[in-house]
C-alpha cells in the first residue's frame, strides 16, 4: 500500500488520528512534511461529520442491548470525563480540546462530546477543523524539533 495512503487511513483511526499519522509519515516513512500535514489533516477530519450526526443515535441504540454494556460503559466514562471540560465555553473549549495533542483528546472524542452536548453541527465542524489544524501544526513541529522523542520504526 502506498505510504501516503497509509498515513491518510491512519489519521482516520480513533486514538491514532493525527498523532500517529504525522509521526508515521514524517519520522518512519520520511515523506514530505507538507504532504503529510495536509493528508493527515484531511483524513482526520473525515470521521467528524459522521460522529456529529450519528453518535447519539448509535449510542442510544447500543444501550438497548446487553452485548454492548462494556463498550457503552467505556464510552460513557470517556464522555462524562470530558463533558465538564467543554460545557462552559463550548466552542473555544472544543477547539482547545481537539487542538491539544494529548492522550484521550482529539477529533473522535471531541466530536462525540459535541454530539452528546447537542452542539450546533456547523459550529462544531468549524471547531473540529480549527482544533485539528492546531493539533496538526503542533504535532508536526514537535516531530521536526524533537524527532528523537519518538522511536517508531516499522
Amino acid at each position: 500500500m502506498d505510504k501516503l495512503l497509509q498515513v491518510f487511513i491512519s489519521s482516520m483511526i480513533p486514538i491514532v488520528e493525527q498523532k500517529g499519522a504525522i509521526l508515521l509519515g514524517i519520522l518512519t516513512y520520511d515523506l514530505d512534511v507538507l504532504q503529510v500535514f495536509v493528508i493527515s489533516l484531511v483524513g482526520s477530519i473525515i470521521p467528524a461529520p459522521f460522529i456529529l450526526l450519528f453518535f447519539n443515535k448509535i449510542f442510544t441504540w447500543m444501550q438497548k442491548y446487553k452485548a454492548f454494556t462494556h463498550i457503552n460503559s467505556i464510552i460513557d466514562k470517556k464522555i462524562s470525563k470530558n463533558t465538564k471540560k467543554i460545557e462552559k465555553r463550548k466552542e473555544l473549549a472544543l477547539i482547545i480540546f481537539i487542538g491539544i495533542p494529548l492522550p484521550t483528546t482529539g477529533i473522535w472524542t471531541g466530536s462525540a462530546v459535541a454530539a452528546f452536548l447537542n452542539l450546533d453541527f456547523k459550529k462544531s465542524m468549524v471547531c473540529v477543523v480549527l482544533g485539528a489544524t492546531i493539533s496538526a501544526i503542533l504535532i508536526t513541529i514537535i516531530s521536526l524539533t524533537f524527532p528523537s522523542l519518538w522511536s517508531i520504526k516499522i
